[in-house]
């Protein structure tokens, strides 16, 4: 049985930060097979809307909008300056989303990413409140740019919060707001799902994006992860939505630092989207 959806790859495989300039890498994208595109917006004020979506529209290539989680945006904060903050930036990529004909802004949202701490079940409960009410006003704003939001969960090294699928389909009942969907990324997965079908039917018709690498980061095929259950999960809730590689350049020291990673993982990274272009079509097939 073959899988329905379409292959995509993220702008972070090859720079940082996305800006209107990275639309030149659109083309090599397309040209590798690719009809969808993540791009990760760090700086909503260095790119361009408008020539983005043409760059887009004239690749043949659909958006996918990603946001970044860096220590000041943080809705778990017990300060709400940090909420301010992570608001407004929120906001503006849903109208960088909105603009460019997405349909939603994924990423870990619900706290800072790299707050990993051993906490007290009641500071936990605070922050996971916190997560809870902040999310609910995110869901309301999304409604508004006719956007949704795609959480992610991350692992134990990255959040302390949302670890895996069990987790994110808690805080989701707790947000109880129809914008609340999910974004399921492999490379965590690997690491926190003891049953990779499993979290897929947790998730349920709740997904509407995927991330896959290997379980080292690299290129798709290369490594240890178990593919025949990421077809099988997927198959059986019939997903039709974007897959697409996310990885990260050594070459960007402040994004590789942020991710740890510290050696190049593929011989290039033209090549790593190439070769896990070819890998992820027969897979899908």
């Amino acid at each position: 049985m073959s899988l329905n959806i379409t292959l995509g790859v993220s702008t972070w495989l090859w720079t940082s930060p996305f800006t209107t300039e990275t639309t030149a890498l659109f083309g090599k994208i397309k040209q590798m097979g690719y009809d969808a595109v993540e791009i990760p917006v760090e700086d909503p004020a260095l790119l361009e809307a408008d020539k983005v979506k043409q760059a887009l529209e004239e690749n043949g290539l659909k958006p996918v909008v990603c946001g970044a989680f860096g220590t000041s945006r943080d809705l778990t904060n017990e300060d709400p300056s940090f909420h301010k903050i992570s608001f407004d930036y929120i906001e503006q990529c849903f109208q960088v989303s909105s603009e460019l004909g997405a349909k939603f802004v994924a990423g870990p949202m619900y706290s800072a990413v790299g707050k990993a701490r051993l906490i007290s079940p009641e500071q936990k409960k605070k922050e996971w409140d916190l997560a809870v009410n902040n999310l609910y006003k995110v869901c309301q704003m999304a409604e508004k740019y006719g956007q949704e939001i795609a959480l992610e969960p991350l692992n134990r090294f990255e959040t302390d919060l949302i670890n895996n699928a069990e987790d994110l389909m808690k805080l989701i009942g707790d947000i109880n707001h129809p914008a609340a969907k999910v974004l399921l990324d492999a490379f965590h997965m690997n690491i926190e799902e003891p049953d990779i079908e499993r979290a897929f039917s947790q998730v349920g018709d709740k997904l509407i994006h995927v991330q896959v690498s290997e379980n080292y980061r690299g290129t798709p095929g290369t490594g240890q992860t178990r593919w025949d259950a990421y077809k099988r999960g997927l198959e059986k809730i019939n997903y039709t939505g974007t897959v697409s590689i996310e990885s990260f350049t050594p070459e960007i020291k402040e994004l590789a630092g942020a991710v740890c990673i510290w050696r190049p993982l593929a011989e290039s990274q033209d090549g790593f989207a190439a070769e896990g272009f070819q890998f992820l079509k027969k897979w899908a097939e």
